[in-house]
């Protein structure tokens, strides 16, 4: 994926890429030459005690948790080493749009958990932590930090999980797969192994992703150029870097996901999540049209150490992001606070 043009709301920093060879997956298949990306902010901090790991959200980079990062906000750089790393398949972790040898469609099936342990490996072979203290998403970022508190219980001491999900439920499902179609009905996507970007199918994308599931009809409602606003959302899609074979692969491993299916729970969503060890935020917006508030609530009542706080927002799924500056600010303040909690 080449990298997103950088923002005004963006944080910079090197990026990072350590070559872990050949990599074993849930399903058998394997993930040949996986190069993990992160990119690191703040203090030194070899112990782990003061380092808090980032983890993305699907098609997202590891900029989409910048608007908690530095100085005075929740993952202040003056106080704790953070270390953002880029999920399996997002293009600058290994995903079907780079593999040499496994491209496109040829890429194998992936798991939340898979991502999960490609970040354990990373963590405790490449950069020799055991313990660290918080791990934090938001989306599929937040359903990474739950999966985290069931596969590792003893390895971070806090999670913070924005409008996350412990099983993708049936509406996240459908809204997954109508995008699936729009972009893979575009004659341009040519079954996976198109020359360019499928744009007409991007354009279809956004429509249901970024003007349906992510917002609320008071959100939408709020814009007041309207029109403006959703030929911006369509004309931005292909110029992002997004790679279409990418979030196909992500949003497939999104709607398999159950912490339940974790091996030692037989299926039982519940009984993994009481198994959690950390002190855990679950933080939602009153209304998600994408990761149903219901499921974060299920997340919050069955972690024993779970506090639930709920986004003053109008923006839904967006309200986990740096589009709304009063959620910003609120989501700084508890998470700060969180963080810091002996």
């Amino acid at each position: 994926m080449p990298h997103i043009p950088l923002g005004p709301e963006h944080v910079d920093a090197p990026h990072r890429l350590w070559q872990a060879g050949d990599f074993p997956l849930e399903s058998g298949g394997i993930v040949r030459d996986l190069e993990l990306s992160w990119v690191e902010h703040g203090v030194d901090d070899p112990t782990g005690a003061r380092t808090i790991v980032g983890l993305t959200a699907i098609g997202a980079t590891h900029h989409r948790l910048d608007f908690l990062i530095g100085p005075g906000r929740a993952l202040d750089t003056s106080r704790w080493r953070v270390i953002v790393i880029d999920a399996l398949g997002n293009g600058l972790t290994t995903a079907p749009s780079t593999s040499r040898t496994q491209p496109g469609p040829d890429f194998p099936a992936f798991t939340i958990r898979d991502m999960v342990a490609t970040q354990q490996l990373l963590l405790t072979q490449h950069l020799g932590l055991s313990r660290v203290h918080a791990v934090i998403g938001a989306s599929m970022g937040g359903m990474q930090a739950v999966q985290w508190g069931v596969s590792h219980p003893g390895f971070m001491r806090r999670i913070v999980a924005m409008t996350p999900m412990a099983r993708t439920s049936p509406w996240s499902r459908i809204m997954n797969e109508a995008a699936r179609r729009a972009l893979t009905n575009d004659p341009a996507f040519a079954g996976g192994r198109y020359g360019a970007q499928p744009e007409r199918g991007w354009r279809d994308w956004a429509v249901i992703m970024r003007g349906l599931t992510a917002r609320t009809p008071q959100a939408v409602a709020a814009e007041r150029e309207f029109e403006r606003w959703f030929a911006r959302i369509q004309d931005t899609m292909v110029p992002t870097g997004i790679d279409a074979n990418d979030w196909l692969a992500q949003s497939r491993a999104y709607d398999a996901h159950d912490v339940g299916t974790t091996p030692g729970f037989g299926g039982d969503t519940r009984a993994a999540l009481a198994a959690v060890r950390a002190a855990t935020l679950v933080a939602v917006p009153p209304l998600d049209l994408y990761n149903p508030v219901e499921a974060a609530r299920e997340v919050a009542e069955f972690i024993p150490r779970a506090r639930l706080v709920e986004i003053p927002s109008i923006s839904g799924h967006h309200s986990a992001n740096h589009q709304d500056t009063r959620a910003v600010a609120f989501l700084n303040r508890e998470i700060g606070a969180f963080l810091a909690e002996e």
